[in-house]
């Protein structure tokens, strides 16, 4: 699909539509059935979905709706990236390639790749040894890598501030890490305005240009959830609107020259932005 002159490209969906009384994995979200998800994206232009894939895709309601959204998306000319991530998959990172195997399986030639979304930096575990979670993250990283075929893309969601954290057991950042793992990133940098110290631009630049020199695809994250979800306000356009959503997302791609680099995070929670739900 072709991108729009302005700086929106891809976005996160996290829910399906199965209601949970059918499947515990459903999330009862109609919105997100293949038909009304495809109009979304074609109507903004989208050329990439990170698409939530459930444990265990390639079974029940929730893998059917799975299948059946990646290949709407994938006929609409959109790339599919099953979009996964747990903590538990730090412990067992067998785990995760197991997901992805299950996702492959359910939607086959629709996805382009796996776009992982596993948050080390979230767990208290952290704080004490953060190079004892970077290397459980990138085991993780490895296994998925091992499990994906060739032709298969591997992502992951990477926070802006990872080019200041070193690699644990070799040269660089953990950013350069995971570069030398994946073939793409999305640069989390959530911020309800592009320019400033304290700006989107500002906060990516870094890790932009680590992805550049290493060849990966990259696009930065930008938030749309509650403030009560992004942590406060400041880090999410919730409470500023879908015009300076589009205003800022634009100020972004002019920034780094590139048409289609701002991922939405997350597809309910933009269609609220827009005042459709």
């Amino acid at each position: 699909m072709a991108l729009g002159s302005g700086g929106l490209g891809s976005m996160w969906a996290w829910d399906n539509p199965v209601s949970p009384d059918d499947d515990a994995r459903g999330r009862g979200y109609g919105p997100a059935a293949p038909e009304p998800l495809v109009d979304f994206v074609v109507g903004h232009e989208l050329a990439r979905v990170h698409l939530a894939a459930p444990w265990a895709a390639d079974e029940g309601p929730v893998g059917a709706w799975f299948a059946a959204a990646a290949r709407a998306l994938c006929d609409a000319h959109v790339a599919v990236d099953a979009l996964g991530g747990d903590p538990g998959w730090l412990d067992e990172p067998a785990l995760a390639a197991t997901w992805a195997s299950a996702a492959l399986r359910s939607a086959g030639a629709a996805l382009d790749g796996a776009q992982l979304d596993v948050e080390p930096w979230t767990l208290p575990g952290w704080a004490v040894d953060p190079a004892a979670g970077a290397r459980r993250w990138l085991a993780v990283l490895d296994a998925v890598r091992e499990a994906l075929p060739a032709n298969l893309t591997l992502g992951a969601d990477t926070p802006w501030w990872l080019t200041a954290v070193a690699a644990p057991d070799e040269r660089g950042s953990l950013l350069d890490a995971v570069l030398r793992r994946v073939d793409a990133v999305v640069v989390v940098a959530f911020s309800d305005h592009a320019e400033g110290t304290d700006g989107i631009v500002a906060l990516a630049r870094p890790a932009v240009e680590a992805a550049r020199g290493a060849g990966a695809r990259w696009t930065v994250g930008v938030e749309t959830d509650t403030p009560e979800v992004a942590g406060g306000a400041q880090y999410t356009f919730a409470d500023e609107g879908a015009a300076v959503l589009e205003r800022e997302a634009a100020v972004v791609a002019q920034a780094f020259g590139a048409a289609g680099c701002v991922c939405v995070e997350h597809h309910r929670a933009w269609r609220r932005l827009l005042e459709l739900d």
